[in-house]
């Protein structure tokens, strides 16, 4: 436990390893009060990467972002009813001695501030109806349907939108952080 070992890459290229890529400290963050441990979020999170190994090829997810954070979220869920029956019958695992911060390093924080700004300036790139889409729904958590109604625009229209922004940002964020 605590060990982030990489057995295997995904066979998936370019979405789901992007969005994996993209969000895993929101996906360890989204994770770490359902399991109440930073170590057990991380493990959860390294456990979807490798379940994104065992996905068969061609096998197309429509929005990776949305399929990574259910996907954890389970396998978080799973994991922490698992921890309850360990302690219930005393097989508990073991806890780590030495607990590192949950406070990001200075370095992590100018990441951060670097990515956040590079997002803005992609979503600043884009059509405010588009820009208005990935806002909603990823900053918002609104669904596409509620968008749709609120914009008064179709469920279609509105996941194109939302599928064009998340590719424009995406591409935007790709070609940013990749080492030249």
């Amino acid at each position: 436990m605590g060990t982030m070992v990489q057995r295997s890459k995904p066979n998936r290229g370019n979405p789901l390893e992007a969005a994996y890529l993209t969000h895993y400290a929101a996906l360890v963050d989204s994770v770490a009060p359902v399991l109440g441990c930073r170590f057990r979020a991380q493990d959860v999170v390294q456990d979807a990467w490798i379940r994104l190994a065992e996905l068969p090829p061609g096998n197309e997810i429509r929005q990776p972002a949305s399929y990574l954070f259910r996907l954890v979220r389970n396998l978080a869920i799973d994991r922490a009813r698992r921890l309850a029956l360990e302690i219930r019958y005393g097989a508990r695992e073991d806890v780590p001695l030495a607990v590192p911060s949950a406070a990001p390093t200075p370095e992590q924080d100018a990441i951060t501030q670097d990515m956040l700004r590079e997002l803005a300036e992609a979503l600043a790139g884009l059509p405010d109806r588009t820009r208005l889409v990935f806002e909603m729904n990823r900053i918002g958590g609104h669904s596409v349907d509620e968008i749709a109604a609120a914009l008064d625009i179709s469920a279609g229209f509105a996941y194109r939108l939302l599928r064009q922004a998340t590719v424009h940002c995406s591409k935007r964020l790709h070609r940013s952080w990749t080492p030249r």
